[in-house]
C-alpha cells in the first residue's frame, strides 16, 4: 500500500477539522467537496458533524452574551486585589 497521500480522501481528524471550520464559514470549497466525499461513507465522520451542527444550533437558540472587556478587566484587577491581602 502507498504511502503517498491522497488529495481526494481525507482522515477522520481532518475531516473533523474541516467540519469545524464549515461550521463558522471558514472552510473553503475544495476542504467541503473533500469534506462531503469523507460525510459519504464515514458514519464517524457524519455523526461528529451531526452533533457539531446541534451544539451550534443549540449555542445560536441560547443568545449567550459575554462581559465586555472592561467588566472582565476589573473583575480580574478586584480578584488580584482580594488574592494579595
Amino acid at each position: 500500500m502507498s504511502t503517498k497521500k491522497s488529495f481526494l480522501f481525507i482522515s477522520c481528524d481532518e475531516a473533523k477539522q474541516i467540519c469545524d471550520k464549515s461550521q463558522y464559514g471558514e472552510a473553503t470549497v475544495w476542504e467541503k467537496v473533500k469534506l462531503n466525499i469523507r460525510l459519504s461513507w464515514c458514519k464517524i465522520t457524519r455523526a461528529y458533524s451531526r452533533r457539531n451542527a446541534k451544539l451550534t444550533q443549540l449555542v445560536n437558540k441560547a443568545h449567550l452574551d459575554s462581559l465586555e472587556p472592561e467588566c472582565k478587566d476589573r473583575m480580574r484587577k478586584k480578584l488580584q486585589e482580594e488574592l494579595s491581602k
